[in-house]
């Protein structure tokens, strides 16, 4: 870590009126160079229910992001909102945070509030169309006290030209003698324990080796100082005397978890400061760009980001996607949640890996995970959420990113190239960076299949071309279908296991090894549709052995995953059900499964999830099929014993009626502690209160169903259509919070709710989450246009 040389005595400099011709410092304050305390407190991250979050829209140019001086500058920085603050903003790749959080301080005669208090907030978009559909991921936050002393009304967006986190402030207030601060907390490249700051004749600066950020303002501060978190930070001070009685210049020469904190100046009725948050790779750099960006101005900042004029911004990238006209019409809040979900996974792509499409922009339970070290949280690649993603954009009519997301999956694939690899290859790795670095490397074979389904579904809208199909099976999509058929070793860093299909070793939860309806829909999937492949590339042989493979496969399911012996105890229990998953063929064995997250393992025969309605929606089985059709009591019951029981009901805000909620299978501990309320892994992951939540996107799964059960028995009238906009539709809708981000997990009512959560609230485990945005915008699609859109007709006439 470099160090840097500074005086650490310290000077009193009682009378000064100015640092600078730019920066003056209060007469009262005693100004010190060094701040001691280092490190700070123990860092952690910020909450990780977000209620925003935003970056520009920047166009390809050749399926790529150029950022060179002939196309202009891509803006790389993402932010996040949380409980009215802005919590982790990024700059470089899309999980390298800089800061965990950014809060203003209002503080009168008597009293210090911060943002990180408990104020009354909602959020805003900045910029709608008529009848109320956002048009940009800009956002207008307005937190009000409590007791009625002041409000504060925050405009957050991105410099679509700059390397710039642009913050207008709006604060009111009809007191007398109150002023405002602004307080951020550095997290430079993505941890909070390495880093440096100091205050400049220009703005406040924080860095870690050639990684830095500067805050500055339109006006001049008032007072500034840095200082170690919790220690010397000043918010302490503040808050016992209202006042700084003592600043520092700069952290010293130890690195730690620092602070900055500014005096914005007085305020009274609308005063207005501008603030710019700026990145760059080093401190000249980064003070330009903030410079750039306040020159310039909020207004013109704005409209640029917002795409209006000359300038190319989201509402032209909205005005892009054809079909968003057609599936408003689907939708039970006229469009405002699919405006959002469009921009909502477009955002969450990176900007230097082009098509790299990420699972969350978040950190899950982020405020009692450790920042000592970096993090991505969610903010990496899981080729199984990314592939729902970009059967979205297809879905929405985005078929550029779609096919960029495709040809990026190249680099997530295991091959002899792979860094430590010593096994065999064709398989996709578990989860990366978006520079395709390692993090986790278990073999899940439903991520190994949906490359090959996302190809065909290209070819078959003509956004792959017969020439670019053929290169691509011989260089990805043929890899993957061989180890489906053959498996092989899967030896990189930790993992040294052999897989023999259809057998998974993780599910696509991640924590089982087995045989899984939902992984197997998508290994018959997969090599149904690289049969069809391989014959279009001229390799008969392997279509024909790809296919045989597929239907041995297919054959086998309900012998292997459908009990006629179950022992669920209800009165919907007949015996006769999909299992989650099993580590043997019979189905009817009482094997147990794996403990994890907490969870002793069950009897394989009492937990459910539902994963077998992914067999229908592939194509696998017809919605009607006796197995299908008789798991479906089971799934909904809501009288097995809690800790099984998989469906939930909800009742909607407005007294219409009610939706299902599912959990992802019975005994799931990948949740908050139903008994102490603790955030999931608080104390521990295995500590056994823990219990997995409802996730919305699985209501969407059902609708989906829903769709196929009705097409199946020639139901899907006009009235089947409302009920199921009126039920799965809105229901999604409902789970979304103010800012419309959809949750991974709502809370469902069980257990110590120690966080205050209302029925339905998404929890602090991941917001947004792509998937599930995704699985609206198919769900609407699928309603659209009458059929399921995920479906793979290929499978189901090769499988009669």
């Amino acid at each position: 870590m470099k160090k840097i040389n500074l005086i650490t005595a310290s000077f009193i400099a009682l009378g000064l009126t100015a640092c600078s011709s730019e920066q003056s410092v209060s007469t009262t304050a005693l100004t010190q160079i060094s701040a001691p305390g280092a490190p700070g407190v123990e860092p952690f991250w910020a909450y990780s229910g977000k209620t925003g979050i935003g970056t520009s829209y920047e166009q390809y140019k050749a399926g790529h992001y150029d950022d060179s001086a002939a196309t202009g500058k891509v803006s790389k920085v993402w932010f996040s909102i949380a409980k009215g603050m802005i919590t982790e903003t990024m700059f470089g790749l899309i999980h390298q945070a800089q800061i965990k959080d950014m809060q203003f301080v209002v503080v009168g005669k008597d009293f210090t509030v911060t943002e990180n208090d408990d104020l009354d907030v909602s959020i805003d978009y900045l910029y709608k169309d008529e009848a109320g559909r956002p048009l940009s991921l800009a956002y207008k936050v307005v937190s009000k006290d409590k007791q009625g002393r002041f409000s504060l009304e925050k405009h957050i967006f991105t410099d679509p030209n700059g390397h710039t986190l642009f913050v207008r402030s709006v604060f009111n207030t009809d007191l007398e003698g109150v002023k405002a601060y602004v307080n951020v907390n550095p997290y430079i490249d993505n941890n909070g324990l390495d880093d440096f700051a100091k205050v400049t004749d220009k703005g406040l600066v924080a860095w870690q080796d050639d990684n830095f950020l500067s805050l500055q303002a339109s006006q001049p501060f008032k007072q500034a100082t840095v200082g170690f978190t919790g220690i010397s930070d000043g918010l302490k001070e503040l808050k016992m005397s209202q006042s700084l009685g003592t600043t520092y210049q700069n952290t010293g020469e130890q690195s730690g978890n620092v602070s900055l904190l500014a005096e914005l100046g007085d305020i009274s009725t609308n005063t207005t400061f501008d603030l710019a948050l700026s990145f760059g790779q080093s401190e000249a750099a980064s003070l330009k760009e903030g410079q750039a960006s306040l020159s310039q101005g909020y207004q013109k900042l704005l409209d640029a980001y917002n795409g209006k004029g000359d300038a190319i911004g989201w509402q032209d990238y909205l005005a892009s996607l054809e079909p968003l006209s057609t599936l408003t019409s689907s939708t039970a809040d006229n469009g405002k949640l699919l405006y959002t979900s469009a921009m909502v996974l477009k955002a969450q792509e990176d900007k230097t890996h082009a098509g790299a499409l990420i699972a969350s922009l978040s950190n899950p339970w982020g405020e009692t995970v450790s920042a000592k070290t970096g993090s991505t949280g969610y903010k990496a690649v899981w080729v199984r959420d990314f592939y729902q993603v970009a059967m979205a954009f297809m879905a929405m009519g985005d078929t550029k990113t779609a096919k960029t997301a495709f040809e990026y999956l190249e680099k997530v694939q295991v091959t002899a190239r792979t860094p430590g690899n010593g096994g065999d290859t064709g398989w996709f790795l578990q989860k990366t960076h978006v520079d395709g670095e390692l993090e986790w490397v278990g073999v899940q074979l439903d991520q190994t299949a949906m490359p090959i389904m996302l190809a065909w579904k290209l070819h078959q809208a003509d956004v792959l071309s017969d020439q670019e199909l053929t290169q691509w099976y011989g260089k990805m999509l043929k890899p993957a279908a061989d180890f489906l058929v053959d498996g092989g070793l899967a030896k990189i860093l930790w993992n040294d296991t052999q897989i023999t299909p259809p057998a998974t070793q993780q599910e696509r939860w991640e924590e089982q090894n087995g045989y899984s309806p939902s992984t197997t829909a998508a290994v018959v999937a997969g090599l149904v549709t690289a049969a069809d492949i391989a014959k279009k590339a001229g390799d008969t042989k392997n279509a024909v052995r790809y296919l045989e493979t597929a239907k041995q496969y297919n054959s086998e399911i309900e012998s292997t995953m459908f009990t006629t012996q179950g022992n669920l105890k209800s009165d919907n229990a007949d015996g006769e059900y999909f299992i989650r998953i099993g580590q043997d063929k019979d189905p009817n064995s009482s094997t147990t499964l794996n403990a994890n997250n907490g969870r002793d393992g069950f009897d394989k025969k009492q937990i459910l999830d539902g994963g077998f309605l992914e067999l229908v929606r592939y194509g696998v089985r017809d919605a009607l099929a006796p197995s299908i059709v008789k798991t479906l009591p089971e799934y909904d019951d809501e009288s097995l014993i809690d800790n099984l029981q998989v469906r939930y009901t909800f009742n909607f805000a407005d007294g219409s009626g009610s939706f299902p909620g599912y959990r992802r299978y019975g005994n799931d501990g990948y949740g908050e502690d139903e008994v102490t309320g603790n955030n999931y892994a608080e104390g521990g992951n295995n500590t056994p209160g823990q219990r997995g939540r409802v996730w919305p996107f699985f209501t969407g799964e059902r609708g989906h169903y829903e769709i196929a059960a009705a097409n199946a028995s020639n139901s899907l009238n006009a009235m089947k259509q409302n009920t199921i906009k009126n039920t799965y539709v809105k229901g999604m809708e409902a789970f979304a919070n103010e800012g419309m981000m959809l949750p991974e997990q709502v809370w469902d009512g069980v257990g110590n709710n120690k966080a205050g959560y209302e029925l339905g609230e998404g929890t602090n485990s991941a917001t947004p989450l792509a998937w599930t945005h995704a699985e609206y915008i198919k769900l609407l699609r699928s309603l659209s246009d009458k059929h399921v859109w995920d479906h793979y007709p290929v499978v189901e006439d090769a499988l009669k």
